[in-house]
């Protein structure tokens, strides 16, 4: 199954850095496109993260296991994603294994996106008018959750921050080139090289 999601995912070219796996019964695809981060660390790190919301917030995992097909890590332009045609989760890799951010901080993001799955498979338009009201919502659950889970302050603190900022600022539009050529320039200088 997880090789059929992983070509769900990538089309029909594999990378070689495409790995598959299974966390707490979640298929798990990881694009580590990069050597200076262990995979062995992303995947401890999704199963830390996803515990905390297996625990602290078990109505949400429950309907997380079966709104998300499964689980990709991967460079992206931003921490989560959640990808409606294939139901899945996206969690950036950086961020993922990044020591500056907090199990609880992972599972915030996992579950925003969790939200997101949520709401459409509940049926919900996907291009609505009100973006910014989803993306609400997705906040309100982060806080529900950073103030049940220990070391959950920084959730609260951004969730509630994102919330209180305007309807274009809260869901804004992201430049897929731009964000590209930012990943690429981050990695180069993450691994030393030069353009």
């Amino acid at each position: 199954m997880l090789d059929e999601l992983l070509r769900l995912f990538a089309g029909k070219r594999q990378p070689a850095s495409a790995t598959t796996h299974e966390v707490l019964g979640i298929p798990v695809v990881v694009y580590n496109t990069r050597p200076d981060i262990d995979t062995n660390a992303v995947i401890a790190r999704l199963e830390r993260s996803l515990s905390l919301i297996e625990r602290y917030v078990p109505h949400h995992f429950r309907h997380l296991k079966r709104d998300f097909a499964y689980v990709v890590v991967q460079r992206f332009a931003c921490r989560g994603a959640y990808f409606h045609a294939q139901r899945a989760c996206l969690t950036e890799l950086t961020f993922t294994v990044n020591p500056g951010f907090s199990d609880a901080e992972v599972a915030a993001t996992i579950l925003h996106e969790a939200m997101h799955a949520r709401l459409h498979a509940l049926g919900f338009p996907l291009e609505m008018n009100d973006r910014a009201r989803q993306e609400r919502f997705c906040r309100r659950a982060e806080i529900e959750f950073g103030m049940l889970v220990p070391g959950g302050e920084r959730v609260v603190e951004r969730a509630r921050w994102t919330s209180d900022l305007s309807d274009e600022e809260v869901a804004p539009e992201i430049d897929p080139r731009l964000a590209a050529e930012r990943i690429a320039e981050a990695d180069r200088s993450a691994l030393g090289k030069r353009t």
